[in-house]
């Protein structure tokens, strides 16, 4: 069986919580990326990109947000045309993966963040420490 690796971009340096600096990077794995064309045919956008983005709320003080968007932000992580990230979401995101979940309970996106020092049952929330 041939492995598919992730989609990856790294685009600038953030600097981190002690500091250091870092390479801001965020990978997409290719399950994740064949959802976001199969959400978006199935939405009747067959050209949208999936936008992944960081809020501040939940019950650990942030949370993803995804949605489908047209186009980009002037400023905005766009990875392979499918992925849209903004500045300030991707310093929180650095180093994470996006995958999809096939779970019985609910299909859903995951992220897997380096930067999460805890999260809440939902999968949703998250704190940085």
């Amino acid at each position: 069986m041939r492995t598919q690796t992730p989609y990856l971009a790294c685009v600038r340096r953030i600097t981190m919580p002690d500091g250091s600096t870092a390479p801001a990077s965020f990978r997409v794995t290719p399950r994740a990326m064949r959802q976001i064309v199969e959400i978006a045919t199935r939405e009747g956008k067959p050209q949208a990109a999936l936008r992944v983005a960081v809020d501040a709320g939940g019950c650990s003080g942030f949370q993803y947000r995804f949605g489908l968007e047209d186009q980009p932000a002037e400023d905005d992580l766009v990875i392979e045309g499918r992925v849209f990230i903004d500045p300030v979401s991707l310093d929180l995101l650095s180093g994470s993966e996006l995958d999809w979940n096939d779970a019985l309970i609910g299909a859903h996106f995951t992220v897997k963040n380096p930067q999460a020092v805890s999260g809440c049952g939902c999968g949703v929330s998250f704190a940085i420490g």
